[in-house]
């Protein structure tokens, strides 16, 4: 087969889902630009068509996982909230959900522990905090919360639906299986404010 056609074929989508699933389920270090190939049935040469190396495919990884979740929040912001919800208690539950349907990517963007890759991540978590802590403020703003607490409740939220999702990420269960667990957990930290 003529070289365009198999990079034509293999599309950079592919290679990242499936890097995604082998940098999760292996390792980061346990996996190269090979074995990626390999596992889609592709010589590595083909992969550098679309990315020069293993560190560069990573953070394709992590920004285009990044970049669902602020847009997954700003939908959920711009939808009416369901009955009986407020906006942040929709946005975190928005936020579990991702968690729990997208397990290899929250553990990605969240969970790894490789020092090296660290350094790819921390600026993404950040931005993705400040877009939920944004987010959260306007609120606590437009409620009247006193100002003391825009700083310090933001990343009390953020944590505790980690904290959820970190619990039930293990099990490999899906948003649907705890929803309600979830809602129940939400309203807790809503009352608490």
């Amino acid at each position: 087969m003529a070289r365009r056609a198999v990079e034509q074929e293999l599309s950079r989508e592919r290679i990242l889902e499936a890097a995604r699933h082998l940098f999760i389920t292996k390792g980061y270090r346990a996996i190269s630009m090979r074995s990626i190939g390999q596992h889609l049935g592709y010589s590595h040469g083909s992969l550098y068509y679309h990315f020069k190396e293993k560190a560069e495919l990573f953070y394709a990884i992590v920004v285009e996982d990044f970049n669902h979740v602020a847009t997954l929040l700003n939908q959920a912001m711009s939808m009416p909230p369901e009955e009986g919800m407020t906006r942040v208690e929709q946005l975190i539950m928005e936020f579990i959900r991702f968690g729990l349907d997208h397990p290899y990517q929250y553990e990605i963007m969240f969970m790894i522990r490789d020092e090296e890759l660290l350094a790819y991540c921390r600026a993404e978590q950040g931005r993705c905090f400040e877009l939920f802590a944004g987010i959260v403020r306007r609120h606590m703003k437009e409620e009247g919360y006193v100002s003391e607490d825009w700083q310090s409740v933001p990343l009390t939220l953020f944590l505790s639906a980690h904290g959820f999702i970190s619990y039930y990420i293990q099990d490999k269960v899906l948003f649907e299986d705890v929803k309600q667990a979830a809602l129940t957990h939400v309203k807790v930290l809503s009352r608490s404010l």
